[in-house]
């Protein structure tokens, strides 16, 4: 008989877990080689946030050698109407989407029913032939923007690493913003239309830039499988891995778990939202558009950390995992704007996830090869093999605060480590 988890609560190891709640196999921190003590400076640091206002709340999972060692909520789930956080909020993650639709396109990899380096074109015929974009300043500053032909065209392997020349809308210059044209709420054909008729922003494969990428890869997967991006996650990793709160709408029997950033943003005081996923969107949008609790993420991290299963259940192989985890920037591809970003500063990238490259450069603590990505709502997670390390952070804290959270998160956890 299951016995719901709001009526009875249980204690195990010293961690509470909700009974129903799908977790992963609990341990003591010292059982895992971690500090409890020093854990504890995670809550510390967090509530010292919430109470300065800079932070709404937030939900923190760790598991290391395979056991859950850390599960804890702070603050609110909505601050404005007082809510606590519950360890089941669910939260927009944004951009940690992404690696849910490069995990997806991978299976569909691992079946022969694409390739890795097959034109986009291929299975999205309007993309087929954007020419790229050449910029040009006269004596006045005046700049124009002209094209050339692309030397090739972009493959699903330059959307999953961002080097398609499909870099994300920003007001830095006349061609980023004219990519802000696509970043609304489309269907997916107004989406092609539009992305059709702009310039690539450089030659495919030789630039990293944020980007378009997964959104992109959402519309091949969908036109390969004949299924809604949300349906076929779903039925290859949702429902498998036990992501019983994982999708891209929110529904009217959960909205009261959905978590809610602070009315204004508290650096700059200026009002502050996020998407309202409570809404179907036009389309379910591969770059940034799903919703996850901290567990249901955590056991999606914790498969990859496996190399591609959990609880008896593979999702992917474990040469997949290894490929989609490696470094796939080569010395050919310019990398200033990745060096631009604080917290992976010193990191490559893989198939949507950034990969460090060694012990020093970076500017935060981590080992070669662990692997990370965060959404722009005030969510990230990261894993790092070589400590058998998998931690997820969840906040509605968008805007520049979550950069910071980001780094701060990576030292609290691995400070703690004991062996």
């Amino acid at each position: 008989m299951k016995i719901r988890w709001l009526l009875v609560p249980v204690v195990l190891v010293g961690l509470t877990v909700p009974v129903a709640a799908q977790t992963l196999p609990v341990a003591t921190p010292e059982a895992a080689a971690m500090s409890s003590q020093r854990l504890g400076r995670v809550g510390q640091v967090l509530r010292a946030e919430i109470e300065q206002g800079r932070l709404p709340g937030a939900v923190v999972a760790i598991a290391r050698k395979g056991k859950l060692v850390y599960y804890e909520s702070f603050g609110f789930l909505d601050k404005g109407a007082g809510t606590p956080m519950p360890k089941d909020a669910i939260f927009n993650i944004a951009s940690m989407t992404k690696p849910l639709v490069a995990v997806g396109a991978l299976m569909l990899y691992e079946e022969d029913r694409l390739l890795v380096n097959d034109p986009v074109g291929k299975y999205l015929p309007q993309l087929a032939k954007m020419p790229v974009a050449v910029l040009q300043t006269d004596g006045s500053g005046r700049t124009t923007i002209t094209t050339e032909p692309a030397r090739r065209q972009p493959t699903l392997q330059d959307l999953m690493r961002h080097t398609a020349g499909v870099t994300s809308g920003s007001n830095a210059d006349e061609l980023s913003r004219m990519y802000l044209s696509v970043e609304g709420d489309l269907t997916g054909p107004e989406y092609l239309d539009k992305l059709s008729k702009l310039p690539l922003q450089y030659q495919p494969g030789t630039t990293w830039g944020y980007s378009e990428g997964l959104d992109i890869l959402a519309l091949v997967v969908e036109a390969v499988t004949k299924q809604s991006l949300g349906q076929y996650l779903q039925e290859s990793i949702f429902r498998p891995l036990g992501m019983a709160d994982t999708g891209f709408v929110v529904s009217a029997h959960k909205a009261s778990r959905y978590a809610k950033p602070l009315a204004t943003n508290p650096e700059t005081g200026s009002p502050q939202t996020s998407a309202d996923r409570t809404k179907p969107a036009k389309r379910d949008c591969g770059g940034g558009c799903a919703v996850s609790t901290a567990m249901d993420y955590l056991r999606f991290a914790q498969m990859l950390l496996n190399r591609g299963t959990l609880d008896n259940t593979r999702i992917l192989a474990r040469k997949t995992v290894e490929y989609m985890t490696a470094d796939h920037l080569g010395p050919e591809v310019n990398i200033d704007r990745l060096r631009q970003r604080d917290n992976i500063n010193g990191y490559g990238f893989g198939l949507s996830v950034a990969v460090r490259r060694g012990n020093g450069v970076a500017g935060i603590m981590g080992s070669p090869g662990d692997y990370n990505w965060g959404g722009g709502s005030g969510t990230y997670f990261w894993v790092d093999p070589k400590e058998e390390l998998a931690v997820v952070f969840m906040a509605a804290a968008p805007g520049a605060l979550r950069l910071r959270y980001r780094q701060m998160i990576t030292s609290l956890v691995l400070q703690a480590i004991a062996d």
